[in-house]
């Protein structure tokens, strides 16, 4: 087994000029790392200006972002690209038009929306009553993304003074032994070969992990979250050691939750087997993850992509740019091998994710977002 299914490549598109941005999924939890140097000033020199750039973004509509909320907030927008400049290590006074409009047209004006999530959710308690956190899930193809949005909204809500926790469906993932009997049960079914696909997550554990998160609503109340370690067994992964998982302590406000399947419903089984007879068993699986994941979710964001064949140009991109940094990186065939693992499931159960939502998503609280080949929204 190539020791390349560790890794999680990304990259950042929007950080030009041979920046560098790595990403590593530690077992400890997420670092990100991140410098770029911008080569021109930024176009935007007043606050007239940054308020017209401002209102050019593409979701406003979406997010009911008048330019009156936007004028008397502009402070706000102000200290939060603030705030991402220091965590992206970028000079703020020196953006370039794709970082300003990272930040200003895509990062901002989701945390502003799930700020008004948290507020109507908050507003359904009454005084004294313990609140618990909302969860928000991410539902977002690999590579398009997800985990450096939830990077940056975490610490958004961290540097407001708000609690916040992230998991993926990643850390789910069945130990190394949980994996070697699923493939024994599924010989020859290449979906399953792998962590991955419905059926190679521990379902019990993320009931237990939500409903404890749900839970961490006072001061002094902690928990760890589990981590899961791709580099074990030479890239198979494992679920890593207990005494490495990062802790949390409450009161906690929000709980960021991510994954790349996150809202897929089952399908009448004709449909699923005409994409990929492989998915049949797949589809079964997947009739059990209601309960265990999207039922704990309150408000969504899915991110909706033209082509489930970005997922493979996108790795193929994070790939090449691992190994011209001196890195290991997938070759072209072995990046083609670990999508097509992926891909009948996007085909599958991506345009019913899109047209109807995830199970019992309110539509008052789900955020759909078209993101182009680059990655940003439009």
């Amino acid at each position: 087994m190539s020791s390349h299914l560790s890794k999680s490549g990304s990259s950042c598109s929007w950080m030009q000029d041979n920046s560098v941005h790595q990403i590593q999924n530690a077992s400890a939890g997420n670092s990100f790392s991140c410098s770029a140097f911008p080569t021109k000033p930024a176009q935007v020199s007043s606050v007239q200006d940054l308020f017209e750039f401002i209102c050019s973004g593409p979701l406003l509509g979406k997010l009911s972002l008048t330019p009156e909320r936007i004028a008397d907030s502009i402070d706000k927008w102000i200290a939060y690209n603030s705030y991402l400049s220091r965590l992206f290590q970028l000079n703020e006074l020196y953006l370039t038009v794709p970082q300003k409009a990272r930040f200003y047209h895509y990062y901002i004006p989701i945390f502003i929306w799930c700020e008004d999530q948290i507020s109507q959710h908050m507003s359904e308690f009454k005084d004294g009553e313990d609140i618990p956190p909302l969860v928000i899930g991410f539902s977002a193809p690999q590579g398009c993304g997800k985990t450096t949005l939830v990077f940056a909204l975490d610490y958004l809500f961290k540097k407001t003074g708000r609690k916040s926790a992230t998991i993926s469906i990643d850390d789910f993932y069945l130990t190394a032994e949980g994996q070697a009997k699923l493939r024994e049960a599924n010989p020859g079914n290449a979906l399953l070969e792998l962590r991955g696909n419905a059926g190679s997550h521990d379902l019990q554990l993320s009931v237990e992990t939500l409903k404890a998160l749900s839970k961490l609503n006072k001061e002094g109340l902690k928990m760890k979250l589990p981590r899961y370690d791709k580099s074990a067994y030479n890239g198979r992964g494992d679920r890593a050691d207990p005494s490495t998982w990062p802790e949390v302590e409450g009161p906690l406000t929000v709980v960021l939750f991510e994954g790349w399947m996150l809202g897929f419903k089952p399908l009448p089984m004709e449909v699923v087997k005409s994409v990929d007879p492989q998915l049949e068993t797949v589809n079964k699986n997947l009739e059990a993850y209601y309960d265990a994941w999207d039922k704990f979710i309150k408000t969504w964001i899915v991110i909706k992509i033209k082509d489930p064949s970005c997922v493979y140009e996108w790795r193929l991109q994070a790939e090449i740019a691992m190994r011209e940094n001196g890195e290991p990186g997938m070759s072209d065939e072995e990046v083609k091998d670990f999508v097509s693992r992926y891909l009948p499931a996007y085909n599958a159960y991506l345009p019913t994710l899109y047209s109807e939502g995830p199970s019992g998503s309110d539509p008052e609280h789900l955020l759909l977002i078209e993101i182009d080949e680059g990655r940003n929204p439009f």
